[in-house]
């Protein structure tokens, strides 16, 4: 595998100080389900709160405020917003979970694609299922 490409682990139940947790929220705030309840039970996450950090989390958004699913577009510029994060806090690493593939209804071959960008990101891992479509051959 390409040292670059990291894999984000599929069962995620402690951090190191350094790691941020990437999740699918809703615009709402309401961390009620999949990972993103993992975020509000674990690593800090804030109810009512729906973009960015909280704690040692991230939340990208899915869902809108009455939990329905955004267009790919929406879900785009949030990606989009990620991206900037991750580049200014090369500190930090952002395990990014499938985010949208879970409650959201996406498939990782709608979801991945958004994320091609951050195949060279070095503070960043990616679910497997993403980096199969975007780099099949590295797995």
């Amino acid at each position: 595998m390409n040292s670059r490409i990291k894999v984000t682990p599929t069962n995620i139940t402690d951090l190191r100080p350094w790691e941020i947790f990437v999740f699918g929220s809703n615009l709402a705030g309401k961390h009620g389900g999949g990972a993103a309840l993992t975020a509000l039970k674990r690593f800090g996450a804030i109810m009512g709160h729906s973009v960015g950090f909280q704690g040692q989390s991230y939340a990208l958004p899915t869902k809108d405020v009455n939990l329905r699913t955004l267009p790919i577009s929406e879900i785009r510029s949030h990606v989009a917003l990620l991206r900037v994060t991750a580049t200014k806090n090369e500190d930090e690493i952002f395990l990014i979970t499938a985010v949208g593939c879970g409650l959201a209804g996406y498939t990782p071959s709608d979801i991945a694609p958004l994320f091609r960008d951050f195949l060279n990101l070095p503070n960043v891992s990616l679910p497997s299922e993403f980096i199969a479509i975007l780099q099949p051959s590295e797995l």
